[in-house]
C-alpha cells in the first residue's frame, strides 16, 4: 500500500490542519483519532471520505439534522467485560448503553433520510438495530445511573424495609430532640450530622443527662455530639439493611455484566462508528470555518485550483484582521510542471505549500478553501522538497540533505506523482547546482511526473519555455514600487529584481554597478528582458485599471 511520506506531512504543515479540525471533535476517542489521520492514495477511499465530509456539511443546510454523536471514553469498560467473573459498576454500564441507543437513533434517522445522506447511511449497512442491550440496562438503571427499586424482588423488599426505618428512625430522634430542647440541654444549632448519622448537640455540661452514644466533640468542647438511645436500634437495624442492599446491588450489576458481556465485539463496533462520525462532524465544522466546498473529482491526473487559500494563513490572517490572497494554478497532461521565478518575499514558496497542503486535505477527506470550479485529482505520491532541510543529526549540510532527498524522489516518481520543490538545486555553486538541478527536472519531466517548482536559476526558467509540457510562471511585482502583487502569473519567467531590489535598499550603485560588471553578460540582458517584460505588463495593468475607471464614470454619475 502507497503511503504519502512523514516528511512531507510536515513540509506542508499538515499536521496543523489535524490539530486545528480536531478542536471541532466532541468525543475523547475522535479528537485522538483525528490526530492520526493520514492522507489516502485509493480513490474509492478518497471519494467515500470527501462525500461523507460533504453530505454532513450540506446537513447543516437542511431541516433535518444528524442526531447527536457523542459518547464517553470506555477502553476500560470494554477490558473489563473482557474478563471472566468481572462486574461493571453502574457509571460504566451507563456508558456502554450509551453506544447502542445513539447508534440506533442513527438507523432511524439515516434510514428515512437516505436519499439525502446516500453515503452517510452506507456506512451503517452492516450494523443492525440493538434494542435488547437498552432495554436491558433501562430495567436496571433509571435516567441518572442509579439502581431501580424494582430492579429485583428482593431490592425492592429491601428498599420498602429500610424506608419504614427511616420513618421510625426519623420519629424517634424528632421525640428526642424535642424532649431535650424543652430540657434546655442543646446548644443553639441543636443537631448536625456525624458519620451519615444524625445526632443531637448537646451542650458539654448536660452530657451525662442524655443517654445514648457519644459520636464526638466540638474543637472547643463545649458541645458533645450524641445518637439517642432511642435510635441506636433503628440505626444498627438501618446499616444491617444497607450492607444487603449494597450486596444485592452488587448481585444484579453482576448479572447484568454476564448479559452486555456477548456484546463485546458489537460495543467495538458501535465505538468504532461514532468515533467516525465525530470526525466527520469535525470536519464539516472545519470546512463551515475556512469557508470550504467540495472541488470537481476527476478521474484523470489534474489539478485545477481557482481561488485557492492556504487554510492556514488565512485562519491566521483572519485572527490579525488581515488580508489573504488567493491563488489560481493548474496542471494537466499537457501541462505537467510549472516553473515559478521572481523576487523573495513575493509568495512563490506559499503558493507551492497551497498546492501540496490542499492536495493532502482532499487525500483525507477535508474539504478546502477553492472556487467550486476548481479540479482535482489523486496522487499516488507527493514528494516535497521545502525549507533548509540541515542535518545536524546526521552530520549533512543543506545540500547533502537535498541530494538525499532527491534520489528519493527518483526512486519514487512516476506519472502519478506530484512533486513540490523550492528553491531548487540551491546550496551548491549556482553554475553547478544549477546544471545538476536541470538534469533532474528533465528526468522527472521524462517519467511524465506532475510538479511545481521555484527558482532563481536562469537554465530552469529557459528549459521550462523549450518543453512542451513545462511552463514558466512568476509572481508579480509592482514594477515600480517593487512590493509584490501576490498574484500568479502564468505563461512567462519572472525576473529576481536582484539589482533593482538592491538599488531599492540603499546598496551604492558604485557596488551594484561593479557587481553587474561580474555577472556574464548574457544573463543580465536575460534577467533584463525579463524585468522589462514584467515592468511592460505591469504599467498595461494600471492603464486597464484606470481606462475601466474612466468608462464606469458615467455609468456612476447615472446611477446616483
Amino acid at each position: 500500500m502507497s503511503k504519502i511520506s512523514n516528511k512531507t506531512i510536515q513540509d506542508l504543515e499538515f499536521n496543523v490542519v489535524l490539530d486545528q479540525a480536531s478542536s471541532f471533535c466532541t468525543t475523547t476517542d475522535g479528537k485522538k483519532n483525528m490526530l492520526l489521520l493520514e492522507p489516502l492514495t485509493y480513490r474509492n477511499a478518497v471519494k467515500d471520505s470527501l462525500q461523507h465530509t460533504n453530505e454532513y456539511l450540506q446537513s447543516y443546510a437542511s431541516e433535518y439534522r444528524i442526531p447527536n454523536h457523542g459518547f464517553d471514553p470506555i477502553e476500560k469498560e470494554l477490558q473489563l467485560l473482557g474478563i471472566e467473573n468481572s462486574t461493571l459498576e453502574k457509571d460504566s454500564i451507563r456508558k456502554l448503553a450509551v453506544l447502542p441507543r445513539t447508534v440506533n437513533e442513527h438507523l432511524t434517522f439515516f434510514k428515512k433520510q437516505q436519499l439525502l445522506f446516500p453515503k452517510l447511511f452506507s456506512r451503517l449497512e452492516k450494523i443492525e438495530k440493538n434494542e435488547y442491550v437498552p432495554q436491558a440496562v433501562d430495567a436496571v438503571l433509571d435516567r441518572f445511573g442509579e439502581v431501580k427499586d424494582d430492579a429485583s424482588p428482593d431490592l425492592k423488599n429491601l428498599r420498602r424495609e429500610m424506608n419504614s426505618v427511616k420513618g421510625q428512625l426519623n420519629g424517634s430522634f424528632g421525640a428526642a430532640l424535642s424532649h431535650y430542647s424543652q430540657m434546655d440541654y442543646l446548644d443553639e444549632i441543636r443537631e448536625t450530622v456525624i458519620e451519615n448519622r444524625r445526632v443531637l448537640a448537646v451542650k458539654a455540661m448536660y452530657r451525662r443527662k442524655v443517654k445514648g452514644k457519644v459520636m464526638g466533640s466540638s474543637k472547643t468542647g463545649s458541645i458533645s455530639y450524641i445518637e439517642p438511645e432511642r435510635v441506636l436500634t433503628l440505626s444498627r437495624k438501618l446499616a444491617e439493611l444497607e450492607v444487603e442492599e449494597a450486596e444485592e446491588i452488587h448481585r444484579i450489576l453482576k448479572a447484568l455484566t454476564e448479559t452486555l458481556r456477548p456484546f463485546l465485539e458489537e460495543f467495538k463496533i458501535y465505538r468504532d462508528y461514532l468515533t467516525h462520525t465525530d470526525i466527520i462532524a469535525a470536519k464539516s465544522r472545519y470546512a463551515q470555518s475556512i469557508d470550504a466546498l467540495l472541488p470537481i473529482m476527476v478521474e484523470h491526473r489534474e489539478l485545477e485550483l481557482v481561488d485557492a487559500y492556504h487554510p492556514l494563513l488565512l485562519v491566521s490572517n483572519r485572527a490579525r484582521n488581515e488580508k489573504t490572497y488567493p491563488q489560481t494554478i493548474g496542471l494537466k497532461a499537457d501541462n505537467r510542471i510549472i516553473v515559478i521565478s521572481g523576487p523573495n518575499a513575493g509568495g512563490k514558496s506559499i503558493t507551492l505549500k497551497t498546492i501540496g497542503l490542499l492536495q493532502l486535505m482532499i487525500q483525507t477527506g477535508f474539504l478546502i478553501p477553492v472556487h467550486e470550479k476548481s479540479r482535482m485529482s489523486i496522487f499516488k505520491h507527493v514528494l516535497t522538497d521545502i525549507g533548509d532541510n540541515q542535518s545536524i543529526d546526521n552530520h549533512l549540510s543543506t545540500y547533502s540533505y537535498r541530494l538525499k532527498n532527491m534520489r528519493g524522489f527518483l526512486k519514487k516518481a512516476d506519472d502519478k506523482t506530484l512533486f513540490l520543490i523550492d528553491e531548487f538545486g540551491t546550496g551548491s555553486d549556482p553554475e553547478l547546482g544549477g546544471a545538476l538541478a536541470e538534469s533532474m527536472l528533465e528526468e522527472l519531466y521524462s517519467r511524465k511526473s506532475f510538479g511545481i517548482i521555484t527558482t532563481h536559476y536562469t537554465n530552469l526558467k529557459m528549459l521550462a519555455n523549450e518543453l512542451p509540457e513545462m511552463t514558466n510562471a512568476n509572481m508579480l511585482f509592482d514594477a515600480q514600487s517593487l512590493e509584490p502583487i501576490y498574484k500568479l502569473q502564468l505563461g512567462e519567467a519572472g525576473s529576481s529584481f536582484t539589482f533593482e531590489v538592491a538599488q531599492k535598499n540603499g546598496i551604492p550603485y558604485s557596488l551594484i554597478n561593479k557587481a553587474k560588471k561580474k555577472v556574464e553578460r548574457g544573463k543580465i540582458r536575460f534577467d533584463k528582458s525579463i524585468a522589462a517584460l514584467q515592468k511592460e505588463r505591469s504599467n498595461l495593468r494600471k492603464n486597464n485599471e484606470a481606462l475601466r475607471n474612466v468608462r464606469l464614470k458615467p455609468l456612476k454619475k447615472l446611477i446616483s
